[in-house]
């Protein structure tokens, strides 16, 4: 929320300086996220009316004028040439004197008024445009001061721009704080200076005249306040003092009842909406939507609405979005004449989330979803009214006000000891008392408990801890004594047999890998298409409408990564992430570091595309591929040995991709891209990908000493004849697997394939040359032992692939 400091002093007005004052904010729990001059520094500029205004001669598109400054113009009008169109007689601009010094550029350097020739006539001075005084970007022509503005008086005291402007970071809680009344109010309450409350004298009704209105929903609308207003003339202009404080909130100024309502909200938090009543038919009904409905709002929008949107509609369609934004059918134009003011209690629960549906956000709603003060819906249309009637004039109508809801706050105790304890120092009951009076919260006593009953204008006091902060806060966190936490140190254990998340970070990163952080909730497309996932874990209240639920897998988030870096032109990507998904598990029990029914194990995952290696004059350029990735995880578990079986999975190419076992367990998936989805989120080419369990990757087996053996191995080739369906991995198992130990490693290292119409091999079957290592660490071998070893190996191929001796 952002508001200038003048205005915030007009409420209450503490003897503190503007760095003070914002240290004392921050220190309350509303964060100053930004102190900001109005203006930046200028001196010597002062108002001066134009008198004489006369044709350059050497010039077309300057004028030579001459100006009344009051007392620097002691020896007559001073002489100015200005090329702004609008230099005219009788405007009072603003005059930079000779020596004037105007806010610096862009590089810091500020600009000094000297005497000077344009086109051979002298200029004493310089009549400037607001651009030009950087008060805003408008540098169509001079800056129009007020036609009453004293001559020769400082610009910087006639506008008012020795003023700051506070933006401050709100936390939710906060909702009685957007406006610069309620900021006020803290203020008051923190530094005991007294508040100035407003008083809003009623408007004395000139007419009966009342437009129906029915509420059918409570549970939306718990208060309708309304009064009708005849004779409004709406091409009345903005008062200056109004549009400029409404400038100064980040609100821009646009007709003047639109104007007097914006200004109502940023005042007291009250946001109100004003009708044309003549585009009104018949009365008003306050409901909810109905499917089919569609809504045009005030920003071009059209919307369609259902039974979850509160709706404000007359008697033949919907005429506003309840608390949020009103429709562009009722709305003032230049040829209304009688316009409804209203300003209604809507309940938070009936508001929150319904802007994000619409992907939009106003003030108004954002207030309303965080709670208005229900209580003051009739004095703050009597403060708008009174505004209208001064600066449109018009005729008021009687005070219309419908109450069926309202909130029944329910009292909220406090223990004191239990404060002191939360808080870390002790306080009594005579402090907590004296902050409740302050913050004007009603409560009650009792021996050691304070039982508060939380004002209208509190949606945020529900539990004890509540009333403790407000303590806190009140005394202040400066109070607090500086004593170090006590607590016990004790040192966890590591466990070798496991290493660290950091230390696979760092082995994905030697293996040119970069690692990426994503959020956990993604797209439902991601989870239905890349996971395989029909029924994820839904967010309750997305922080975006795409991210919608939990994921179950990290594919999904790394393939957006991917498309994330196309699009910034990337041709090689190669990322990594560790991170955790949430899957249904019944048998998961509730603790302190789980959630019933949900498993969240640990995942890491990677992605590579483009080029296998960088450009580079050594190797030809050639994409990555499958047997890149595996290489990668081979090396990533190292010393383990990984076994790869052919898998489907949804978001993978089912030819091209395995699943990963590590000592005969599912740890995970390797493989392409599936072209469908290839295609489906426009990639180029397929990416490949793979996905692991990070317990199985953080495991690793203690080193063994192990003696030298005493004797050298013995190598031998086998070439074995084995059916096309036998795979690699069957064979070699088979052929290691000795119960003797003697077979050390199985390698392959030939595959043979004969011609058609072969006659050495049956259709269907292939060769495969294997080279074996053999090791005796207590005997030398000779060829009688060698050979049983060898006729070991083949039978168990034999017994396990239908292998034979190829002759």
């Amino acid at each position: 929320m952002q508001f200038p400091e003048s205005w915030l002093r007009e409420f209450c007005n503490p003897p503190l300086d503007t760095q003070a004052l914002a240290d004392l904010l921050t220190m309350s729990g509303m964060e100053v996220e930004e102190l900001r001059p109005v203006a930046p520094p200028f001196t010597g500029v002062v108002v001066g009316e134009i008198v004489e205004a006369e044709q350059h001669p050497n010039a077309d598109r300057l004028r030579v004028c001459r100006v009344d400054a009051g007392r620097f113009s002691k020896d007559g009008p001073l002489q100015i040439v200005c090329g702004a169109p609008n230099a005219r007689v009788g405007i009072r601009v603003p005059l930079a004197l000779v020596g004037a010094s105007l806010p610096p550029d862009d590089n810091g350097q500020a600009f000094e008024i000297k005497t000077g020739k344009l086109r051979g006539v002298e200029s004493f001075g310089m009549l400037c445009s607001a651009r030009e005084l950087k008060l805003s970007d408008d540098h169509g022509g001079l800056l129009e001061l007020a036609a009453d503005a004293p001559l020769g008086a400082s610009v910087r005291e006639l506008l008012k721009l020795d003023d700051t402007l506070f933006t401050l970071k709100l936390t939710p809680n906060l909702g009685h704080c957007l406006s610069v009344y309620g900021i006020a109010r803290e203020v008051s309450a923190l530094t005991g200076v007294p508040l100035k409350a407003p008083s809003f004298s009623p408007v004395a009704p000139r007419h009966d005249a009342k437009l129906p209105v029915r509420i059918e929903a409570p549970e939306l609308c718990g208060r309708f306040s309304g009064r009708i207003v005849h004779n409004v003339n709406t091409q009345a202009k903005t008062p200056a003092w109004m549009v400029d404080r409404l400038a100064r909130c980040g609100q821009r100024s646009v007709t003047a009842l639109v104007d007097i309502s914006n200004y109502v909200m940023f005042e007291y938090g009250r946001p109100s909406h004003i009708f044309d009543l003549d585009k009104i038919h018949d009365g008003l009904v306050v409901r909810w939507g109905r499917s089919g409905e569609t809504l045009k709002l005030l920003n071009g929008n059209t919307v369609e609405l259902d039974d979850q949107v509160g709706v404000i509609a007359d008697a033949q369609a919907v005429e506003s979005l309840a608390g949020i934004m009103g429709g562009d059918a009722t709305a003032v134009s230049h040829d209304t004449r009688h316009v409804y003011v209203e300003a209604a209690f809507w309940w938070p629960e009936a508001i929150a989330g319904r802007s994000r549906r619409y992907n939009f956000s106003t003030d108004a709603g954002h207030r309303f979803e965080r709670g208005v003060d229900p209580a003051q819906t009739v004095e703050h249309i009597e403060h708008i009214t009174r505004l209208i009637i001064d600066i449109c004039g018009g005729e008021a109508g009687p005070m219309d006000d419908q109450q069926v809801k309202l909130p029944q706050p329910a009292p909220v105790s406090m223990r004191v000891a239990r404060a002191g304890k939360v808080i870390g120092m002790p306080v009594t009951q005579a402090q907590c008392a004296s902050v409740f009076t302050r913050l004007e919260l009603p409560f009650s006593e009792a021996p050691g408990v304070l039982t508060v009953t939380p004002p209208s204008w509190r949606f945020d006091l529900t539990i004890e801890e509540d009333l403790i902060e407000e303590v806190v806060r009140v005394i202040g966190y400066d109070q607090l004594p500086p004593s170090p936490p006590l607590a016990p140190v004790t040192a966890r254990e590591l466990i070798e047999a496991r290493r660290n998340g950091n230390a696979v970070r760092h082995a994905l990163a030697a293996l040119d890998y970069q690692e990426t952080i994503n959020f956990s909730f993604v797209e439902t497309r991601w989870e239905n298409e890349l996971a395989g996932n029909d029924d994820p874990i839904r967010v309750l209240n997305p922080i975006a409408a795409p991210l919608a639920v939990m994921r179950s897998s990290l594919i999904g988030s790394l393939v957006q990564v991917l498309r994330y870096n196309l699009t910034r032109k990337a041709t090689r990507v190669r990322v990594f992430e560790l991170g955790r998904v949430s899957r249904r598990d019944p048998s998961v029990q509730a603790s302190d570091s789980t959630v019933a029914g949900v498993a969240q194990p640990q995942r890491v995952g990677g992605l590579a595309y483009g080029p296998a290696v960088p450009t580079q004059w050594g190797s030809k350029e050639r994409p990555v591929d499958f047997f890149d990735l595996k290489g990668d995880m081979e090396a990533l578990l190292a010393p383990y040995t990984l076994n790869f079986e052919p898998t489907s999975h949804p978001a993978l190419h089912p030819g091209r991709s395995a699943r990963v076992l590590l000592q005969g367990r599912d740890i995970g998936v390797i493989g392409e891209l599936h072209p469908r989805w290839r295609q489906a989120y426009e990639l180029p080419q397929a990416p490949v990908l793979f996905e692991l369990d990070l317990a199985a990757v953080l495991e690793r087996d203690l080193p063994r000493a192990e003696p030298i053996a005493r004797h050298q191995p013995a190598w031998r080739d086998l070439a074995l004849v084995v059916p096309e369906a036998a795979t690699h991995d069957a064979l070699i198992q088979a052929l290691r697997q000795d119960p003797s130990g003697y077979v050390r490693s199985a390698t392959l290292f030939d595959v043979y394939k004969p011609q058609a119409g072969g006659t050495e091999m049956a259709a269907g079957e292939r060769s495969m040359a294997v080279r074996l290592e053999l090791l005796d660490p207590e005997a030398t071998w000779t060829d009688e032992r060698i050979d049983t070893v060898l006729q070991a190996a083949v039978a168990r191929a034999a017994q396990a692939t239908g292998a034979r001796l190829r002759s």
